[in-house]
């Protein structure tokens, strides 16, 4: 199946010059969407995670799919004051500015494999922090895996030295 062909490409959004990648059609095609999150569990079967980490907000919708797909628990990283407990959190640029991520601080165990899930890498920003966030909280990152990936951006370069998986890359 042709995960790129579900993929709508809107031209000039959010601003003109973009070429923003709408995953609504994806999510919106049951045997697309299936056949996504079975392939990211086939791609990252061997990282053997004990946890899979989702970024608000899409990250939630690979994530916890992704996470039942592989038998094992979800864990939500938040926008700033989003958790209800004590949290962990990280500071990031952003292109205008910084934002901040949060997780809780007993999200997972000790040295829990946690692997980081997200629909898109651009720029690495937001991937780059959540994956320090995963360790600041005490978790081994094991990988990092992303619906799609625009690799002229080089956002894996924010990214620690661990495998990326990106179904579609443009």
């Amino acid at each position: 199946m042709d995960i790129k062909a579900l993929i709508r490409e809107v031209p000039d959004f959010p601003k003109p010059g973009i070429s923003f990648k709408d995953i609504t059609t994806l999510l919106g095609n049951a045997e697309g969407l299936q056949y996504a999150i079975a392939t990211l569990a086939d791609h990252c079967a061997d990282l053997a995670p004990d946890y899979v980490a989702g970024m608000e907000s899409r990250g939630f919708i690979f994530g916890t799919a992704l996470a039942c797909k592989m038998g094992v628990g979800f864990v939500p990283i938040r926008k700033l004051g989003k958790l209800p407990a004590a949290v962990h959190t990280i500071e990031y640029d952003l292109e205008y500015g910084t934002d901040k991520l949060e997780i809780h601080q007993d999200a997972y165990p000790a040295g829990s494999k946690v692997l980081m899930v997200d629909d898109l890498i651009a720029t690495g920003g937001t991937a780059g922090a959540a994956a320090k966030l995963i360790q600041q909280a005490g978790g081994t990152l094991v990988g990092c895996a992303f619906v799609i990936e625009l690799k002229d951006l080089n956002g894996r370069q924010h990214l620690p030295n661990v495998p990326v998986i990106a179904l579609v890359q443009y």
